[in-house]
């Protein structure tokens, strides 16, 4: 019996037979088969999507983030600096909600370092710029630009150094923590019928601060390491239930102490850790033995 070459005969009319037909109906060919194409279902693996639930609460803190711009503009300033607290507490909540749900991405990650700049880089900067900086001229829009730049910076280094840091200190003051100084003071001072040009120099120097800190060495504790699994004593609870009820009574003065607290709290693991003897860096070489920590 003879053999017939099976990938030959699917091509009986194509190259050859197309040449000899009229010039319309080859392009009327040529179009169905274009069209073929273009129906044709696209290969598994090459469409891709983005997850909703965590880049919805990163575009809320974005929108936050700009409100607080808006506001600034407005010269509402407490509703601002509110906005800048709010888009903290969503900071803090889409990356766990993506890490519960399995939903971490490279998109979300670079999408959440996007909002992280308007929220806690150029947010804060303009709000405490018009408050009371701009009196100031060239100096006060530098501290401004400084605070901006340092932020910028401050993420740049966290997404490039994530693999490298030891996990239970930041290095540098965070950018949200740093947006907390700035946002708290301003927060503060107007609860307290403060106007800005009042407390240039001040919002100056605290600007400038939060701005050099995000760009330092300095160790920050991270709260990594804390089991939120593990079961804790009785009175743990209840403090938590007390400092709840401290913020509640008086936020502006609350959150701004508590923040306070945390922006000198590097510099002091930082001494500490050099009179010990330990390194200063909190970029890993080499894995600490137990009896060092």
């Amino acid at each position: 019996m003879s053999s017939f070459n099976r990938r030959k005969a699917k091509n009986t009319t194509p190259s050859f037979s197309r040449a000899r037909l009229p010039g319309k109906l080859a392009r009327a060919t040529q179009a169905q088969q274009h069209e073929d194409e273009m129906m044709a279902p696209a290969p598994k693996g090459r469409r891709r999507g983005i997850y909703l639930l965590p880049n919805a609460f990163t575009t809320a803190g974005l929108f936050c983030g700009f409100y607080a711009i808006v506001m600034a503009m407005g010269q509402k300033f407490d509703h601002a600096a509110i906005a800048i607290f709010a888009a903290m507490l969503l900071d803090a909540i889409d990356g766990r909600v993506a890490r519960l749900t399995n939903t971490q991405s490279e998109f979300g990650a670079q999408y959440d370092s996007l909002a992280d700049m308007v929220s806690f880089g150029a947010a804060p900067a303009l709000v405490a710029y018009i408050w009371a900086l701009q009196g100031l001229g060239k100096l006060g829009w530098l501290a401004a630009f400084v605070y901006c730049a340092g932020g910028a910076l401050r993420l740049a280094r966290f997404n490039t150094n994530i693999a490298v840091v030891d996990k239970r200190y930041f290095q540098g003051l965070p950018s949200p923590a740093a947006a907390a100084l700035v946002a708290g003071f301003i927060w503060l001072m107007q609860d307290l019928g403060f106007a800005g040009p009042e407390l240039s120099w001040a919002a100056w120097a605290i600007t400038l601060y939060a701005g050099l800190t995000m760009v330092t060495n300095v160790p920050f504790y991270s709260f990594k390491d804390i089991n939120y699994r593990k079961s804790v004593p009785f009175i743990a609870v209840f403090l938590i239930v007390l400092a709840f009820v401290a913020i509640a009574g008086d936020p502006p003065k609350v959150l701004f102490g508590l923040f306070v607290l945390y922006g000198l709290s590097g510099y002091a693991i930082y001494f500490w850790r050099m009179a010990k003897g330990k390194p200063v860096s909190i970029v890993q070489t080499e894995i600490e033995s137990p009896d060092e920590h």
